[in-house]
């Protein structure tokens, strides 16, 4: 029989059918606002699925399952206390904890604070109903610092039932992490109600010396259905790292040496983190009649940490230093306001939005006592206090033109002003008054054309500008060695042009391409970067250039074979000056025309090849493959380029009560000595953080449903 399929005015195609299970459209929002076949949209754009993130797996970090994603690095830094590595198409490479350069969203709300820094350690893996990943111009519509945009959503509770979960996984290094789980629906009134709600927690020795780790996390959301045109979504989520340890970087002859060791300046200050977030979001949506939709958004929470650092102890002593622990409490809070109105041929979003984040950043020295009796890995005596406030106002517009059968038009403009104000409360003999403001701001069009040569068959072509700010983080400290806030800081510029194909080649193979080319001006580089602690300048021009090609063949129901193929050069285009020591009063060392940018590797391709019935035994077999990547601006080393494989089996038996599922998985079969990420410009050569070699772990899941 054909397989039939019709196009935006509703005519019928035919294509002959071939071998192989039909692969079903994916829904997405990340690229339009409204929901629209993915297929169907200008812009690259991957989804996956919750229960892809959760089989067979930790059910902890993003790595282990974003990897099939193309133009996307996430890099496990074996670090709790420094959060992934992301980056998209390389921007966010140069993180040395944290996440920036990528905008991360979670039920609607931002996880990425106002100046651009995101924070991903409050995403439970366990209730994950799917994730989004955009790439290129479109991800500009979202704002300050979209190289490129992750949206996480939680699970819808099911109708007509209420189902607990439990899990646990466990395996090498002493990790454990235990979950439970309740979804449902409760429609015994005239408001009909889901609910998801989930709690884990993790606990790991880790794989290298001085890396144990604790986290408690739990999430919930309730959705409240009161008619057929409204409704209200609530989201909690708190978590909860009481402890992490920091191990830091190894240098080559360490990583070498001994990749799961430490450097003993890592136990000497005991460096370390805890972190505490608690936050809550509710967005109500109401359909107005049957082309126009409002929805508002609104958002509070609160974030504290607590960072031990590796500063040498004369580094730390003077009034001007910031001293080696960070004491950071932040307060934040945002609305958004969007309308949008869909006729058959036209659909337009436009909307509002403000961000506030309020915080206080205190700094002490990381040792107390007299030299003779001197005590290190303890909170001593103050060296920084401050206010800082940062603002973000936007206002957007997104328009969708059906102007053809064949062709869609889409545009669309944001303009974003960030306001950056500092207030400086310590300020004594050798440490003047370091207040300070600045302002960013920036009007970003993106425009994008669709053409369906078949019903089968989609190109598109897409352009845009974005930019990025420097997050607090990247302002807290003066690149040449003075006090104060490192306002000479601008913003990168960028503009983007995208070419791709989306192909349904037949029913069962799904191939989706895009090459791209980004000039970015003034891009934020890291100028130095010693025991924990970074400062940042604004280099010359940079550019990159890409393919990304990602293919998925389903040849019967139970078996799915996925292969993801990035290629990136990203080279600075033109020459500047940077600084290899710190303090650096002013750069020193040139960086020549065609130096590769550190932190991005130019190839990675992942496989994965599945057999998974609906019941009794899976199996699967991934494998990655990443090129090397060079460390620092000068490109005098390189992380080495790795093969790893991995495979995992798992049991499946489901009744109409009753759900279990048990998984064995083994990572890096062949036991491979690899770096895993780096720390970009380290200036101490510590750029290497070892991954985890051969490495073990079981699990099981049980669900009851009534």
């Amino acid at each position: 029989m054909p397989f039939v399929t019709a196009n935006a005015w509703g005519q019928v195609a035919q294509t002959p059918i071939g071998a192989g299970v039909l692969i079903e459209d994916a829904i997405v929002v990340s690229a339009t606002r409204v929901k629209a076949s993915a297929f169907d949209v200008p812009a690259s754009i991957d989804l996956v699925d919750g229960d892809k993130l959760r089989e067979g797996r930790l059910q902890v970090n993003l790595s282990e399952s974003l990897g099939g994603v193309p133009g996307i690095m996430v890099q496990n830094r074996q670090n709790y206390a420094q959060d992934l590595q992301i980056s998209v198409r390389g921007f966010g490479a140069r993180s040395a904890f944290g996440v920036r350069g990528v905008r991360v969203y979670v039920d609607g709300i931002p996880a990425t604070m106002p100046d651009g820094q995101s924070q991903i350690s409050n995403i439970d893996l366990s209730s994950v109903g799917r994730i989004e990943v955009l790439r290129g111009p479109f991800s500009a519509l979202y704002g300050n610092s979209s190289g490129g945009v992750i949206q996480v959503f939680t699970e819808d509770g099911k109708d007509g039932m209420t189902e607990p979960t439990t899990s646990f996984a466990a395996g090498s290094y002493r990790t454990a992490r235990v979950g439970v789980k309740v979804q449902g629906a409760d429609s015994t009134s005239d408001v009909l109600a889901r609910y998801v709600m989930s709690a884990s927690h993790l606990e790991s020795v880790g794989y290298r010396d001085h890396s144990r780790a604790r986290r408690d996390i739990a999430n919930a959301k309730f959705v409240f259905i009161p008619d057929a045109a409204s409704t209200l979504s609530l989201v909690l989520n708190h978590v909860n790292l009481p402890r992490a340890d920091d191990p830091l970087g190894l240098t080559r002859a360490q990583f070498e040496a001994n990749p799961a060791g430490v450097d003993p300046v890592a136990i000497a200050f005991n460096t370390r983190k805890t972190i505490a977030q608690t936050q809550a979001g509710a967005i109500y949506e109401r359909k107005l009649d049957s082309a126009n939709t409002i929805r508002f958004l609104a958002y509070t929470g609160g974030r504290a940490t607590v960072q031990f650092q590796a500063i040498p102890v004369a580094t730390q002593t003077p009034a001007s230093s910031a001293g080696g622990v960070i004491d950071l409490s932040r307060a934040y809070s945002g609305a958004d306001l969007r309308w949008s109105v869909g006729e058959a041929r036209m659909s337009v979003v436009a909307g509002v939005g403000f961000d506030a984040l309020n915080e206080t950043r205190r700094g002490f020295q990381n040792f107390s006592g007299p030299i003779t009796a001197r005590e290190l890995g303890v909170k001593g005596v103050l060296r920084r206090d401050e206010e800082n406030r940062i603002t973000a106002a936007d206002q957007y517009l997104r328009a969708s033109w059906q102007m053809h059968p064949q062709w869609q038009a889409n545009a669309g403009v944001r303009h974003s002003q960030i306001r950056f104000d500092s207030r400086d409360h310590y300020i004594v003999a050798g440490n003047p008054d370091d207040s300070g403001k600045i302002n960013f701001a920036a009007t970003l069009p993106v425009m994008g054309l669709l053409y369906s040569y078949s019903a089968n068959t989609n190109f598109y072509l897409t352009a845009g500008r974005g930019f990025e700010t420097p997050t607090g983080n990247e302002l807290a400290y003066s690149a040449n060695g003075a006090t104060g806030l490192n306002l000479t800081l601008k913003p990168a510029r960028s503009n983007t042009v995208e070419l791709g194909v989306k192909a349904r080649i037949t029913p069962a193979l799904r191939v989706n391409a895009a090459t791209f080319l980004v000039n970015t001006e003034s891009e934020i580089v890291t100028l130095t970067n010693v025991g924990g602690r970074a400062t940042f300048t604004n280099a010359g021009d940079t550019t990159r250039r890409g393919v990304e090609i990602s293919a998925e063949y389903k040849p019967s129901a139970s078996w799915r074979v996925q292969t993801a193929y990035t290629a990136l050069d990203a080279t600075y285009s033109t020459a500047f000056k940077t600084c290899t020591a710190a303090p650096c009063t002013a750069p020193t060392v040139t960086i020549d025309a065609g130096r590769h940018i550190p932190g991005v590797a130019r190839s990675m391709l992942y496989g994965e090849i599945v057999w998974e019935p609906p019941q009794g035994i899976r199996a699967a077999l991934e494998t990655r493959v990443v090129a090397r990547v060079p460390v620092n601006d000068l490109n005098t080393d390189h992380a080495p380029r790795y093969v790893v494989a991995n495979a995992r089996v798992s049991y499946a038996h489901e009744t109409k009560t009753f759900c279990l599922s048990t998984f064995a998985r083994i990572d890096n079969i062949f036991d491979r000595r690899y770096a895993g990420s780096v720390i970009v410009n380290e200036g101490n050569g510590r750029f290497f953080e070892p991954a985890q070699r051969r490495n073990a772990l079981v699990g099981a899941s049980a669900s009851w449903m009534f």
